[in-house]
């Protein structure tokens, strides 16, 4: 009988040690999702007018987030119906904005070219606007966000900001919301006004 509850003891340490082995193991094909250009630019909908926190990359590392603070304004459709693909597109080029880096829309400084003022993402994942496809594809809404650093006179970049996206919701017939996915009340502009301004003078205190 020794004999026997011994061997049953090592039988059931071999089989602990096996399952330890087997979930220590990580799988072949398992690859830690990319970060794409929007999640690292853009923070989540509650934190998105405040600093954007560090991105990491493949390999878990931490990287500098492309920009201090974020401010957002989303454009949304009215009801059940979203904005036809085409129809969209047409108002943003209308509006001086141009397709490029990143495949999304941006105004770029008068004075370089070189420089962005603000940006306009779709808000279907990833973000971008494939214009070969805009017959049928719809957009539910886009995001007008602000990155600092940035423009030269952030403050003129957000006044900007904010007249392009009241130009788009009167032509698309949208509704504007502040990053939390509420009304953009008077208030919230304000808020955010505000906290461009301050944003200079942050960066220059001790």
């Amino acid at each position: 009988m020794a004999e026997f509850r011994w061997l049953l003891l090592a039988a059931g340490a071999l089989v602990l040690a096996v399952v330890f082995w087997l979930s220590r193991r990580e799988p072949r094909d398992s690859k830690p999702a990319p970060t794409g250009f929007l999640k690292r630019a853009i923070p989540p909908a509650e934190n998105a007018s405040h600093g954007a926190a560090p991105s990491q990359d493949r390999e878990g590392s931490e990287q500098k987030p492309l920009a201090d603070l974020v401010v957002t304004v989303r454009l949304m459709a009215r009801g059940s119906s979203p904005f036809p693909g085409d129809r969209l597109v047409l108002a943003l080029r209308e509006a001086g904005l141009k397709h490029g880096r990143f495949g999304i829309f941006h105004r770029h400084e008068v004075s370089d070219e070189g420089r962005i003022t603000f940006s306009v993402a779709s808000l279907v994942e990833p973000g971008s606007f494939d214009l070969s496809r805009l017959k049928d594809a719809v957009y539910p809404g886009v995001s007008l966000f602000l990155m600092l650093p940035g423009p030269r006179d952030p403050l003129a970049a957000f006044d900007d900001m904010l007249a392009t996206a009241r130009l788009l919701a009167e032509k698309l017939d949208g509704e504007l919301l502040d990053e939390h996915g509420s009304r953009l009340s008077v208030q919230r502009e304000r808020y955010l006004r505000e906290e461009v301004i301050q944003y200079p003078h942050k960066q220059t205190a001790p």
